[in-house]
């Protein structure tokens, strides 16, 4: 079954950095457009980023130029560099695959 693990949230002040990573397995990784989402306490789901088959990007226009969506199909990963982070950024992170998301990794951004 399709199997989705997001890693490397944590805790960081504002302007830092944070890697997200995404492991899938359970599909044809290389076949489907990956997407980030993310949910601030209190909100709603929010859509960050895809990353489609081919390699193609976009991104929600609040962290264009910030966030940088890849994979790697040979290892079957999706990751998401975050870069000058800000407090709005805090929210649970998920890795999607159509409507699957996996379980989430925390990020948090404050001083």
């Amino acid at each position: 079954q399709v199997q989705l693990v997001e890693s490397g949230g944590g805790l960081v002040q504002p302007g830092g950095s944070l890697r997200l990573s995404c492991a899938a397995s359970g599909f044809a990784f290389s076949n489907y457009g990956m997407r980030w989402v993310r949910q601030a306490p209190g909100k709603g789901l929010e859509w960050v980023s895809t990353i489609d088959t081919n390699g193609g990007t976009y991104y929600a226009d609040f962290v264009k130029g910030r966030f940088t969506v890849s994979r790697d199909n040979a290892k079957n990963m999706m990751y998401l560099q975050m870069n000058s982070l800000k407090s709005e950024d805090t929210a649970m992170y998920y890795c999607a695959k159509n409507s699957i998301r996996g379980k989430g990794t925390q990020v948090t951004v404050s001083s």
